[in-house]
């Protein structure tokens, strides 16, 4: 039903000389991953919503632009829409890196209180940068991976640890680990060659990769909740007509809301499947967990020394909630 409603709409756009508009969307994580099955729904969504006049093509696994380059490259009209986990560019603005303070909102209902929080400063900051926000959507909490068991903050001494963002890298340093800098689709072959021992992220990033072919140890400490968030160049959005723009407007409300229900639903999954293949799923330790909090308190403390009195003015949002 869903081809018949393309084709009828294609053939009525034929017939009044309009062209289709075809948008590619760059997205960094493999096309299995719960992010880029609901951005494929979402560009469907964007397609029937506006009658075939837009269609998005999603390309995953940074196959179109790595991870890296798809917000410069929506940025400055490469690609017109694409998805980014917006904590990497907190350099910046440390205003991107509000999702990714540790230990502040720890579970989904938190998250999205935070979220809400800095709403409006992320789609200035966005717009700044000739972007336009149209949802975002979060990871499951995160939890540390290692190839070995570890009870403590002393444990971690000099591991190579995975950094993708200034929060993951600043964690590293806190710890004394060595951060290396890799993005999602190269973490396999990162972990299979001993580039890096180790990576904070969800139960899916762990389950994407394959992390049990190198990892042995994950441990649930739920430090933060990351959000992808999908955003188009802003004159490709003011060049569209004001149906389209509701369109997608439309459509990502209802993609934030089924990414985010899709993440709960698979978040104990995950641990399950990295359970089924060996690894060693535990709660830290109260001595780790314990020497974690320090950490969450520092790097608080240090994003609103960053962020100013907008990330001040955020962070006292949430907490009154």
């Amino acid at each position: 039903m869903k081809k018949l409603t393309y084709l009828l709409a294609a053939t009525a756009l034929s017939a009044t000389g309009a062209a289709a508009e075809t948008w590619d969307m760059p997205m960094a994580y493999p096309a299995t991953n719960y992010h880029t099955e609901n951005g494929v729904t979402f560009a469907e969504c964007v397609t029937e919503g506006t009658g075939g006049a837009l269609e998005i093509v999603v390309h995953p696994n940074g196959s179109l632009f790595s991870g890296s380059d798809i917000k410069r490259a929506v940025q400055t009209g490469q690609a017109p829409i694409g998805e980014r986990l917006l904590s990497a560019h907190a350099n910046e603005n440390p205003m991107f890196g509000f999702d990714s303070i540790p230990f502040l909102a720890t579970s989904f209902d938190d998250s999205d209180k935070l979220a809400a929080a800095a709403h409006d400063a992320i789609v200035a900051a966005l717009d700044e940068q000739n972007l336009v926000y149209v949802y975002s959507v979060p990871w499951p909490p995160q939890g540390f991976y290692f190839k070995k068991e570890v009870n403590a903050v002393a444990d971690m001494s000099g591991v190579k640890f995975r950094a993708y963002n200034a929060a993951t890298a600043r964690i590293a340093e806190l710890a004394g680990m060595t951060p290396v800098q890799i993005e999602a689709a190269e973490l396999s072959q990162a972990l299979a060659t001993g580039v890096a021992e180790s990576f904070i992220s969800s139960g899916s990033t762990g389950v994407d990769s394959k992390v049990w072919e190198s990892l042995t140890h994950f441990y649930d400490v739920q430090a933060w909740l990351p959000r992808n968030t999908i955003f188009v160049n802003k004159d490709s959005f003011n060049g569209l007509d004001e149906g389209a723009q509701a369109a997608i407007m439309d459509c990502g409300a209802k993609a934030a809301a089924s990414g985010e229900a899709r993440a709960k639903e698979l978040t104990d999954q995950y641990l399950k499947t990295l359970a089924e293949n060996g690894m060693t799923v535990a709660a830290p330790s109260d001595e780790l967990k314990e020497g974690l909090k320090g950490f969450g308190a520092t790097m608080t403390e240090e994003w609103i020394a960053a962020a100013g009195d907008a990330g001040k003015a955020v962070v006292d949002a949430y907490q009154a909630q």
